[in-house]
């Protein structure tokens, strides 16, 4: 079951036409760079596309790092006192390695505001360190329906597929991420040795 999920997911990921962004920089800094304008949640599309044109062209991992916050930001931002306050009970039920009383406020956010992408995400997170992959594939498919930009997602999907030993929708799901954010941490190591694994030469 867990290949076939993975099998659809990698079908429609194949189909999706990544964006190719230019400028960069993050979501959780206070100060963000002068030549990043500030911005609003009623122009979030547009917010999110620049973004992602500057992850893709940050000259420098400082920089890259600053625009993953930004975009972290506008993912994580919940949009109502309610999810939120769910959103924060859920993090901190992650961080003491409560999963179960994770899954239930983050099905609670998915039953309150279905269209809220970052809880899919964050649920699929959950699933994964249950090491329950199916309901995490299943989730993840929803995140990168919705946005195929997702690098967390896409490498999420990445570690599923290195655990249940298919490298070859691993290496794929990682060059998904790398290509939407080419300075994503750890993840160049991973290609790097899945392609000697997968394709037999370096890099």
């Amino acid at each position: 079951m867990k290949r076939c999920l993975a099998g659809l997911m990698l079908a429609a990921l194949a189909t999706a036409v990544l964006p190719r962004p230019s400028l960069a920089q993050h979501e959780g800094s206070a100060d963000p760079p002068d030549h990043l304008p500030a911005f609003h949640h009623s122009d979030h599309t547009q917010n999110i596309d620049f973004l992602f044109g500057a992850l893709k062209a940050a000259p420098d991992d400082a920089s890259a790092k600053a625009v993953e916050d930004r975009i972290w930001a506008l993912w994580t931002s919940a949009g109502n006192d309610t999810t939120g306050l769910l959103m924060s009970r859920a993090k901190k039920a992650i961080d003491e390695d409560n999963y179960d009383l994770a899954l239930k406020l983050l099905d609670a956010v998915i039953e309150i505001k279905p269209e809220y992408t970052e809880a899919w995400n964050r649920r699929a997170t959950v699933y994964f360190l249950k090491k329950d992959y199916a309901n995490s594939l299943a989730d993840l498919g929803k995140v990168l329906t919705r946005e195929p930009r997702h690098f967390g997602a896409l490498s999420g999907l990445g570690l599923i597929m290195q655990d249940i030993g298919d490298d070859k929708r691993a290496l794929d799901a990682y060059r998904k991420a790398l290509e939407v954010y080419p300075r994503l941490k750890g993840v160049s190591d991973k290609v790097k040795s899945l392609v000697e694994k997968v394709e037999g030469r370096d890099i």
